[in-house]
């Protein structure tokens, strides 16, 4: 048999896999999952996120509790984040290192009262719970919230349909959360997401995510938002994607994710995966850069198209590209050496032997909208 078939029999659905359906909802297979790519079309639901809130099934992703004695500094040996000073219902962005460096995957984590929330890529999430569980203590317990859904509401009106339901979200703030209730059903929310919109992720026991989306697409400003308006927003917010922009042979500093290892504590500790080599970088800079670029005429240039230097050489790849509807161009992110990545430099890019002209541009695309503030 085949791997293709393989994968294809082992596809997995989501809790609202019937759900997706009976609203037009176009199946992919994405992560492993049946997964909705679009309903109305990419553009117009792209759109309606940027100017109202959209409605994401994000339950593919890996949901995981930590718990034990010495959690902080045990999770500090693995990622570069200051865990230790992340206050009660705080939440961080951070990286899950290899020994030289390397990106294993990107993550969110946030402290609840009764240990650390992480999210993880679906894509890895079953090779990062065997990464946690290798290198954690067995008094470290890791509990895989298979039973959870996850969505994600997004969009500048996100706060005025959500505050009908669960009044008391207005008050979290970017990167804080909590726990609420809904009609009895116990749920997590946090003022985060990867659109560049301000919005919530809501994580809901499975047996009540099609009540709740059901509830939330009852307001008048949301509608549910396929895999394909998802990625064109993540892209005009400078927002990388693991497999694509990230990978083991890419470390923060090449990602442009260099805030991930801004602790002062953390860099004078030196005590997480490839911090030599990583601290080295954020001191004399990488020999490549995460870059992105604005791409001229109308068609948009893909993965894997070749960034050229003057002589016509192949130096760099395109890692994510596509059509930017807030813009109305195509853009695109790739790794370019040191010494074209900064802005206004013009690129050549080759895509199945047609040369497109670029232009390094300031990250990201989009400006960001979060609702930021102290808590």
């Amino acid at each position: 048999m085949s791997d293709e078939a393989e994968t294809e029999i082992e596809l997995q659905t989501l809790p609202l896999d019937a759900w997706h359906r009976a609203r037009g909802g176009r199946m992919v297979p994405f992560a492993g999952y049946h997964m909705p790519v679009q309903y109305e079309g990419i553009m117009a639901e792209h759109l309606w996120t940027r100017e109202s809130a959209g409605l994401f099934d994000v339950s593919h992703m890996g949901q995981l509790l930590l718990s034990g004695p010495d959690l902080d500094a045990e999770l500090e040996k693995l990622i570069p984040a200051d865990v230790k000073g992340v206050k009660l219902h705080g939440q961080k962005y951070s990286l899950l290192l290899a020994d030289n460096g390397g990106i294993l995957d990107d993550l969110m984590f946030t402290r609840w009262e009764d240990g650390i929330y992480m999210v993880v890529n679906g894509a890895v999430k079953y090779d990062d719970i065997a990464h946690l569980r290798d290198h954690l203590p067995d008094e470290i317990t890791l509990n895989h919230m298979d039973d959870q859904a996850l969505l994600a509401l997004q969009g500048p009106k996100a706060v005025e349909a959500l505050s009908r339901l669960v009044p008391d979200v207005a008050d979290l703030v970017f990167m804080t959360g909590g726990r609420f209730d809904w009609n009895d059903v116990p749920l997590w929310i946090s003022r985060s997401g990867y659109t560049g919109e301000d919005g919530f992720e809501i994580s809901v026991p499975g047996d009540k995510a099609e009540a709740l989306a059901d509830a939330l697409c009852a307001q008048p400003e949301v509608k549910p938002i396929g895999l394909g308006a998802r990625d064109s927003l993540r892209l005009e917010a400078d927002l990388p994607l693991y497999g694509h922009d990230l990978d083991p042979e890419t470390t923060p500093l090449m990602a442009a994710l260099g805030f991930a290892v801004a602790s002062k504590r953390r860099r004078e500790e030196a005590n997480f995966p490839g911090a030599e080599r990583v601290l080295l970088e954020r001191e004399q800079g990488p020999v490549v850069k995460r870059v992105g670029l604005l791409v001229e005429g109308r068609q948009p240039v893909r993965e894997g198209a070749a960034v050229l230097d003057a002589d016509g050489s192949e130096v760099g790849k395109v890692t994510s590209g596509g059509f930017a509807p807030t813009l109305g161009a195509p853009i695109a992110m790739a790794y370019v050496p040191a010494a074209m990545a900064e802005v206004g430099t013009k690129i050549q890019l080759n895509q199945r032997g047609k040369v497109h002209e670029a232009t390094v541009a300031v990250m990201p695309f989009v400006p960001h909208r979060y609702v930021r503030g102290s808590k």
